[in-house]
């Protein structure tokens, strides 16, 4: 694909995210998508498991928005750089299986960086790295560093 159809799924999957819409995000991706997240010990496989990923983080932050602060192109990938805030209003599940984290009802704003590998007009593969640090200690679940 060219540079400019990937922006344009890029900011697709962008306007999905933002209107909390994993079913329009997914219909971006391919049946068998890997998403890796880095706060997750095992990639998200296939388009459930990314509309799980999903929607996961749209109810612990159902007024999540996202502004996109730098993004990178290729004919075959997308580096975006984003910022996120919401309100932590439910429960937080960070991979499948943990145990949920109980809502704090604090206000965040959150950076992270994704890839995404696009073949034939879906992404194929996600990485995202949210900066899950800088997030838990504004949620007040770990303690900000001495000094």
């Amino acid at each position: 694909m060219s540079v400019q159809e990937n922006i344009r799924l890029d900011e697709e999957f962008i306007a999905a995210w933002d209107a909390h819409d994993a079913d329009r995000a997914v219909a971006l991706m391919s049946e068998d998508v890997v998403w890796q997240d880095v706060a997750s010990p095992e990639p998200a496989r296939g388009k459930a498991a990314a509309r799980q990923f999903m929607q996961s983080w749209f109810t612990a932050f159902p007024d999540i928005s996202t502004v996109v602060k730098n993004r990178v192109v290729s004919e075959d990938q997308v580096a975006t750089e984003a910022e996120f805030t919401g309100t932590n209003s439910g429960p937080l599940q960070l991979a499948p299986g943990a145990p949920a984290i109980p809502a704090t009802g604090k206000k965040v704003t959150g950076k992270g960086v994704y890839f995404a590998r696009i073949h034939d007009g879906k992404m194929v593969e996600m990485h995202s790295y949210p900066d899950a640090a800088g997030l838990m200690m504004q949620l007040g679940l770990v303690p900000p560093p001495a000094g």
